[in-house]
């Protein structure tokens, strides 16, 4: 039977209800060379007669390696992102995010607050056991990508891995830890934080830990097969 590469875009309302967000999702594989990928993307706008890769203003399309086997996860919708991470073989794990972020501006100065997230900086044919790909929450890599106004997908820095020592040596207090938000900005400025994506320490901490906080339920996500410290994110579930 031959295989078929499906796509899906699709258009949120926003948290306001009265905004266009495009985001898209395609699968890409090879039984040869046994990998069966998705590939995830965010627009500025649609065109029902332009194919997924010459939508208008679409972001560098990023893979996400999976394979066709049952495959766990965590999916996190609202009107304005898309947030997902994938149980993959024993143990790997990969996330993505695509849609809008909060940004630190008014909607006129900043109308279009995009972001496109995946595991690898292309849809490249890497399989998911491949071992130096990396989640792309930890910032100044190409596979996060954030939308400016000048029409750019900007490659941002985000906390708090931009700090290594705060990353890696956060411990929780006594019980409880502390969820930092993933801010994205670079030398100049900062920009925004994404929605539902968290930093949390990997001290005495394991993946698919899950917890709630004043009312929000999170799953601890790690990169990919990586146990250390700075390795970990709380995906919100709510």
């Amino acid at each position: 039977t031959a295989l078929t590469n499906h796509e899906l875009i699709v258009m949120a309302p926003g948290l306001s209800g009265t905004e266009q967000i495009f985001c898209g999702v395609y699968c890409y594989q090879s039984s040869d060379a046994d990998y069966y990928n998705l590939a995830v993307a965010t627009m500025k706008g649609y065109v029902d007669a332009n194919s997924f890769l010459t939508q208008p203003g679409i972001s560098p399309v990023l893979g996400v390696p999976a394979h066709n086997q049952r495959i766990d996860y965590w999916l996190s919708v609202n009107g304005q992102r898309l947030n997902v991470a994938m149980k993959v073989g024993t143990p790997v794990y990969e996330s993505f995010g695509i849609g809008k972020f909060f940004p630190f501006a008014s909607p006129g100065q900043y109308p279009q607050p995009l972001f496109a997230a995946g595991m690898l900086t292309s849809a490249s044919a890497t399989r998911y056991s491949e071992t130096t790909h990396t989640m792309p929450w930890k910032g100044n890599r190409n596979n996060l990508r954030m939308h400016f106004n000048d029409g750019a997908w900007k490659t941002p820095l985000a906390t708090p891995w931009g700090n290594s020592t705060m990353a890696n040596s956060v411990r929780p207090a006594e019980t409880s830890y502390a969820l930092y938000p993933v801010m994205l900005y670079d030398s100049g400025n900062v920009y925004g934080v994404l929605d539902g994506i968290y930093h949390i320490t990997g001290f005495d901490n394991v993946v698919e830990n899950t917890l709630s906080i004043e009312g929000k339920d999170y799953v601890v996500i790690q990169d990919v097969g990586r146990t250390s410290f700075g390795d970990y994110i709380a995906l919100e579930l709510s």
